[in-house]
């Protein structure tokens, strides 16, 4: 790792956080439950490079961010999953959608998520951590807990049908 140019929060995120792709990667992960080197690279809209998301990857294992554990199924492939801390980006991904809805000129399929965070606010997305935890630490989900991750592909998907239907 290199060294901190400074000790301000804002710096130290954008040290970990800061480049083109990682939030990028933390997002496919989060909202798109992909778990595998091979989910990330074939269904990135951004089309992100091999060699840099083996990068981002091993960054983000190394700043705590994601966690790999080998895969039981195929020996040279691996499992990620969002730590704590990349849990904890929930609200500032919602904020940063928020805002690219706002100011920037989004489409309608990728921007829906956003739409339901934003209008959803802090309440959704304490239910959405609590699932990803369930998902990716396994913790136990509670009884009647709601499932975010199915809604905001539920909404997803229901956006681009209707984009290829005219």
């Amino acid at each position: 790792m290199t060294s901190q140019r400074s000790g301000c929060p804002i710096n130290l995120t954008l040290e970990v956080l800061g480049d083109r792709w990682s939030l990028i990667v933390i997002r496919d992960v989060m909202f798109g439950n992909r778990r595998h080197f091979r989910e990330l690279l074939q269904n990135s809209e951004e089309g992100i490079a091999s060699n840099i998301l083996a990068d981002r990857l091993k960054r983000l294992v190394a700043h705590g961010l994601l966690s790999r554990a080998d895969d039981p199924t195929h020996r040279q492939k691996g499992i990620y999953s969002l730590t704590e801390p990349a849990i904890q980006l929930v609200p500032l991904l919602a904020a940063i959608g928020a805002w690219g809805r706002r100011h920037r000129p989004v489409s309608e399929d990728l921007s829906i998520r956003a739409e339901i965070l934003d209008r959803g606010g802090p309440g959704l997305w304490d239910a959405f951590m609590e699932e990803l935890r369930v998902i990716h630490l396994g913790a136990v989900r509670k009884a009647g807990a709601r499932d975010v991750l199915r809604e905001l592909t539920d909404a997803y998907l229901e956006v681009k049908a209707r984009m290829a239907t005219g």
